[in-house]
């Protein structure tokens, strides 16, 4: 997988571009990663498993 270089206008088959909407979905998706991994390590304190 390659990213896609602002100079390169050739080439069109890059799956990541760099853009407005390539940054927002990256960051949107790490931010709900993290979400989900401390409610799972919460829920581990909270029942007592760790």
């Amino acid at each position: 997988m390659q990213i896609r270089d602002k100079k390169d206008n050739e080439s069109e088959d890059y799956i990541l571009q760099e853009n407005k909407k390539t940054k927002f979905g990256a960051t949107f998706i790490a931010i709900i990663l993290i979400i989900i991994i401390a409610v799972v390590a919460m829920t581990g304190v909270y029942f007592d498993y760790w």
